[in-house]
């Protein structure tokens, strides 16, 4: 059996046996309701009837912390071996839980830590403190479907610190995540940057809507003085005679044409 974050999957070997069609498996339990109240029968694990895997998630047929027989059997065709049981029993209070998954962030002034992957029955205990007051730490329960924890009210330019740790029943606990530090911004903050960058983009559209439009609307005589046309330096004045130079073509477009009377 492995027993993960209250989480258990029986698993086994396939038959050394071997057999021309396909290896069928089929998994039944037996608590203690089942032991001592229905005189010792066995239970058909309803999702690992006939199935081809070797593995079966029995955590929703565990659901008390008695111990539980589990055993399996092969079948091919119409060919059925022997149970094999496991041994010993299992408890689900021999789970092994691991630290939980958290994730930390600052909102205004309130803090939100987020769990992800939490046992189903598990209860998470949440401990925050304000950076250089780690005696005043404060540890806050939370029921593993709620997923998420708020802590609102908190003090402005602080840093808070976080750890979470996991615990099933009274006596089973997970290791301490690591310590996420953030800090705190203020209530007014969640706004501060989106009217920021809304007031910059409105005041850049405004200031080019209006040159756009001066320069659209703008009279001659007022254009003229606003952009006023330098005259040429001295120095880049040419000191010499352009002409332009014609072909002899042209030249021959402009002679006189001379007529000469006929004798006639």
């Amino acid at each position: 059996m492995e027993s993960v974050d209250m989480r258990h999957v029986l698993k086994w070997r396939p038959p050394q046996a071997s057999c021309g069609a396909a290896v069928l498996y089929s998994v039944q339990f037996q608590g203690e309701f089942e032991l001592t109240v229905l005189n010792g029968s066995w239970v058909d694990a309803p999702e690992c009837q006939l199935t081809a895997h070797t593995h079966c998630d029995l955590t929703f047929d565990l659901g008390s912390d008695s111990d539980y027989n589990l055993r399996v059997r092969a079948q091919c065709e119409s060919q059925r071996s022997a149970w094999t049981k496991l041994s010993p029993a299992f408890n689900r209070r021999h789970t092994v839980l691991m630290a939980p998954e958290m994730a930390v962030t600052a909102v205004g002034d309130t803090l939100h830590v987020a769990f992800d992957k939490l046992p189903l029955t598990a209860v998470v205990m949440v401990t925050v403190w304000k950076r250089g007051g780690d005696l005043q730490a404060a540890v806050y329960p939370m029921p593993a479907e709620q997923r998420v924890f708020h802590l609102d009210a908190l003090q402005e330019g602080a840093v808070y610190c976080v750890t979470a740790q996991t615990v099933v029943g009274s006596n089973l606990h997970s290791s301490s995540t690591d310590t996420q530090c953030v800090p705190i911004t203020g209530p007014d903050a969640a706004w501060k940057k989106p009217t920021t960058v809304t007031v910059t983009v409105i005041i850049v559209a405004g200031l080019l809507f209006a040159v756009f439009w001066s320069i659209v609307h703008c009279r001659p005589d007022a254009c003229q003085t606003y952009f006023r046309k330098e005259p040429l330096p001295l120095s880049l004045h040419p000191d010499w005679e352009i002409s332009t130079p014609m072909s002899p073509e042209e030249a021959e477009l402009c002679e006189a044409i001379h007529v000469v009377p006929s004798a006639d």
